[in-house]
């Protein structure tokens, strides 16, 4: 195996953590071999190091530009799923990727406090360390630390971090929902539970955060109607509605409603759940974000 390869998984992992997309992730992750190839292996004392220099230093860059054009995203933006099941080849590099609610909060800090946090908390690299890939002291960089962790505890959701329960509470949604059933859906949810609708523009989705257990769990059943659901295939493209596959599947390390039309992806449902009841709902339906799965 050659050191590039011994390493893409801690890259990708690192560009992933950074940038909240799969695609941006890959083409830091290629930039960075092209840079690599380009060097004298006998000149790099440490390659895992500058391999993670590298990349850390592409994904800010790549961040930056991101930012620019997710202020003009249509709707809210969600970072893209990865799925995460054990037995999935594809991208298991990410197998102990972050919660999806974690990288919603990592959107909201600056390129550089992101980049911090993801090699500290993530990765566990010394401050000294951090300090040299991003240019900055190493007292500025414990400042950026500071600032990143104050942040990301302030506002990330606070949900029950028991697997177990939080797949059969998924599970007994995909049956509620399935069904219709308004009122088996409203039982599961907390009266302030938010749903965050990722579509991009490229697919039918609420363009605002949609707010209270019945304002919530009516959509959730409207949707499931077959003249909605003709509206939503028809705006990614299927001309007719297939059979709906409803399974739950490991995304970014924890249970996720996961709808597919054949063998396509088209909906992704991360549930938050506190004290027995769900709290968020983040659903992915924009397709770019969701075509890397359609394999897994």
């Amino acid at each position: 195996m050659s050191t590039f390869e011994e390493h893409r998984g801690l890259l990708v992992g690192v560009a992933y953590r950074i940038l909240g997309s799969v695609s941006d992730a890959e083409d830091v992750v290629q930039e960075a071999w092209l840079r690599w190839s380009g060097v004298d292996e006998a000149d790099v004392n440490d390659p895992k190091a500058y391999l993670v220099r590298v990349t850390t230093r592409l994904a800010i860059d790549r961040l930056r530009w991101a930012k620019s054009r997710r202020e003009s995203y249509i709707g809210p933006w969600l970072p893209e799923p990865i799925g995460t099941e054990p037995d999935v080849a594809e991208h298991a590099e990410l197998a102990d990727s972050v919660e999806l609610a974690l990288l919603v909060v990592l959107e909201t800090l600056s390129p550089l406090e992101r980049a911090v946090f993801v090699l500290r908390e993530a990765f566990d690299l010394p401050f000294a360390e951090i300090g040299e890939i991003i240019g900055r002291s190493e007292a500025a960089t414990r400042q950026l630390a500071r600032r990143a962790r104050e942040h990301v505890r302030d506002k990330r959701p606070r949900f029950e971090v028991d697997r177990g329960e939080r797949r059969r509470i998924t599970e007994r949604f995909i049956d509620a929902a399935g069904a219709g059933d308004l009122d088996g859906l409203i039982r599961l949810l907390a009266d302030d539970v938010a749903i965050v609708s990722d579509g991009g523009g490229k697919a039918r989705a609420p363009l605002r955060v949609i707010t209270g257990a019945d304002h919530v769990g009516r959509f959730l059943t409207s949707i499931t109607r077959p003249r909605e659901m003709a509206r939503f295939m028809a705006s990614i493209g299927l001309a007719e509605v297939p059979d709906l596959a409803f399974e739950v599947a490991q995304v970014n390390g924890a249970p996720a409603v996961v709808i597919s039309a054949g063998d396509q992806v088209i909906t992704v449902l991360s549930l938050l759940v506190s004290d027995g009841r769900i709290t968020t709902i983040y659903l992915i339906a924009n397709p770019d974000k969701l075509a890397h799965l359609a394999t897994a």
